[in-house]
């Protein structure tokens, strides 16, 4: 029944986009309670299909667009837990836009705009082949810039808008020729495609990896990371995200916590069959990830602006889902269930956070901590929602961060052990920087003395109330769903040979991509993942290898370091921020003339290598020497032809005068030259000469 209606998951946010746009002005509140219904609706028939199709069953619908490709619905496992996510996150998130955009004069724009981005989110999440996915997803990009961009008078916004819209877009060009090669591999087979099958459709790509050459899937897989390193806002492509916070919270709110930053995780969860199977798929998935996740985190350390603090924490946590995808190598498919467990994790306290930052802007009218101090005592609902938010970002024990983000840093442990311990060295020091940079934002905006003259009053309940929602996620979530999520999701291409007929075979991927020969499924020869998996029938579907081995786990000791992680960098954080327990003065340990201080203020240069060197430097510089080079060479000889041509034409002119007697006194001429000519040559020829 309700996979019937499967695809007013996306035509409902349509709607309300519609309607939004066009008789919003005229409805309370732009129309906002047209969103909330919106998503709303997706989250019911989400959860239908969820409640029609557990533990194992996908829904794939689909219908021919033209050629060799086509129009789907594809509801697997994975996409099943990101629908709810987004349909339940986003939906608090318009609930808490009609209080905080309440007067805005362009407010029905915004609404309308925000449900074309859930639409567009939506329609990425349950596309069934790449190249659907891919449409979905440059229309994210655009609703982001609309969004980012909103109080577009503000120069800065407009600017940010820009800058979101053309660093994502180099990551898009990798993505889309990362689709082409993947296309013309395919097309080179000369497939013999079932009814109903077409080229770039995820079970057909699913069944046909192992017939490419592992050249050519090196290439596409990192085509297809490109694309996620620009989207999820991974080093080099994440400088757009900090100053996404120029858009109203909201946004910030859905873009960082449910819609487009996880739209490059999920891609690279998608296609994992493919990154397994390429050669340093993986590898370089595992070190963009945890690179980005230590990077981003020493820069969180010394932001002042509330809400950059967290956009920092968001490039910081999409590195931690990245690194987690990539660890794969060593743990197979499971790690695909560890990173999207913490990707709907932080959705629901990243959401939490942002938007009691937006509650805490909206009383005291300042981003700035600085300015902040003692808001604790007029918004306590907004401080003990936020200091659970704070807890679970850190990985405080019980809190769902703790379940979701530490176990990416158990597997990359074994990742270590298997391959390479920098991730997991980078991983560890990003979660007590996490910590650190975390509780310095609450100690500092909801504790101590009072810094500047702002309003004293808790935000409405229509903005506390998704608050509390999200809180009560951001507490119990992890410890209620941790094992289960990771049985069905991680089982999530085990099922495709039961619905498609599709072996995703990770036995024969691992020797195409060079790693430890798994179990079928992704299940790790021997580890606890792999007794887990075997247990509960998820591991090999016959005698594999996962099935015989004796279970053992990592040392205690790595067990629970991420306890005293999170313990240890919310004591350090305290005695430099809390005033009640405070031992030191930050002054003490840094000033403004440090210059790691100075450089971690300046986001280690990036705005300045990137416009003055990149940029102004050589783009600029080529762009200046191409110019002249056309202008001084190539045009400068064509001009010096074209002169010469003209003014030998102009000489040639002359000679049509237009007087007959000219033109009879030049024939003769001409014929006496001829006769004497032939005549030449007549004599030459009786002499001998020629």
């Amino acid at each position: 029944m309700y996979s019937d209606l499967a695809y007013l998951i996306v035509g409902l946010p349509v709607l309300a986009f519609v309607l939004c746009l066009f008789i919003g002005s005229r409805l309370p509140r732009g129309g906002g309670f047209l969103t909330v219904l919106a998503t709303l609706g997706g989250l019911i028939i989400s959860l239908g299909i969820f409640q029609e199709i557990y533990p194992r069953g996908i829904i794939h619908q689909s219908m021919r667009w033209f050629g060799d490709f086509n129009v789907g619905i594809l509801i697997d496992p994975l996409a099943l837990v990101m629908l709810l996510m987004v349909t339940f996150v986003v939906m608090l998130i318009h609930t808490y836009a009609n209080g905080y955009m309440n007067g805005d004069p362009g407010a029905n724009r915004y609404f309308a705009e925000a449900a074309l981005f859930t639409a567009a989110m939506l329609g990425l999440i349950y596309a069934d082949n790449i190249l659907q996915l891919f449409i979905f997803w440059e229309l994210v990009g655009l609703c982001s810039y609309l969004l980012i961009g909103f109080w577009y008078r503000k120069p800065s916004a407009a600017a940010a808008a820009k800058k979101a819209f053309l660093t994502t877009r180099v990551g898009d060009v990798m993505f889309l020729a990362a689709i082409i090669v993947l296309y013309n591999n395919l097309a080179s087979l000369n497939l013999t495609l079932n009814p109903g099958e077409y080229l770039l459709q995820f079970p057909v790509i699913y069944a046909h990896i192992g017939m490419i050459p592992p050249d050519q899937l090196t290439l596409i897989a990192l085509g297809f990371l490109g694309g996620a390193v620009g989207k999820s806002g991974q080093f080099p492509l994440h400088v757009w995200l900090p100053d996404a916070m120029e858009g109203p919270t909201t946004v910030s709110a859905m873009i960082h916590a449910a819609t487009m930053v996880t739209a490059g995780v999920y891609l690279v969860a998608r296609m994992f069959p493919l990154f397994y199977a390429a050669p340093h798929g993986l590898t370089a998935v595992a070190a963009v990830g945890a690179f980005t996740a230590l990077f981003a985190a020493t820069m969180g350390l010394t932001a002042f602006d509330i809400k950059r603090v967290l956009a920092f924490s968001t490039v910081s946590q999409l590195g931690f889902m990245m690194a987690g995808l990539g660890v794969g190598a060593a743990v197979g498919a499971f790690s695909v269930g560890v990173s999207i467990f913490h990707l709907i994790g932080h959705s629901f306290f990243k959401a939490l956070l942002f938007l009691c930052a937006g509650s805490v802007i909206h009383a005291v009218n300042t981003n700035d901590m600085r300015e902040m101090g003692g808001v604790g005592k007029y918004m306590k609902w907004t401080m003990y929602t936020m200091l659970i938010g704070s807890l679970s970002l850190a990985g405080f024990p019980l809190f769902t961060g703790f379940f979701s983000k530490d176990e990416i840093i158990v597997i990359a442990y074994e990742y270590g052990v298997a391959i390479n311990f920098l991730p997991y060295i980078f991983l560890v020091i990003a979660a007590v920087l996490t910590a650190i940079y975390t509780f310095r934002m609450w100690f500092s905006v909801f504790t101590g003395k009072e810094r500047s003259n702002y309003g004293k009053h808790e935000s409405p309940w229509v903005m506390l109330g998704p608050l509390v929602i999200l809180a009560v996620f951001a507490l119990a979530f992890g410890f209620v769903a941790q094992e289960g999520f990771y049985n069905y999701v991680g089982d999530n291409f085990g099922q495709y040979e039961e619905k498609f007929g599709v072996d995703v075979n990770f036995a024969e991927l691992a020797l195409i991509g060079g790693h430890e020969v798994l179990g079928e499924h992704g299940a790790p020869a021997e580890g606890e993942h792999a007794s887990a998996e075997a247990e509960e029938g998820h591991g090999a579907s016959g005698e594999g290898e996962a099935g015989g081995e004796e279970a053992h786990g990592e040392p205690w000791y790595i067990q629970i370091l991420p306890i005293f992680i999170a313990i240890g960098g919310i004591l350090v954080a305290a005695l430099f921020y809390w005033n009640k327990v405070k031992r030191f003065d930050p002054s003490q340990v840094t000033g403004d003339k440090d210059p790691i201080r100075k450089l971690l203020l300046k986001g280690y240069y990036q705005h300045e290598i990137m416009t003055g060197w990149i940029s102004e430097g050589i783009v600029y510089g080529t762009a200046l020497i191409c110019n002249t080079i056309d202008i001084k060479v190539v045009d400068g000889w064509l001009n010096w032809l074209s002169a010469w041509v003209m003014g030998f034409a102009g000489h040639v002119r002359k000679v049509q005068t237009g007087v007959v007697q000219n033109y009879v006194t030049a024939l003769m001429l001409g014929i006496v030259v001829l006769v004497i000519a032939i005549a030449a040559i007549s004599l030459a020829m009786e002499v001998g000469l020629i």
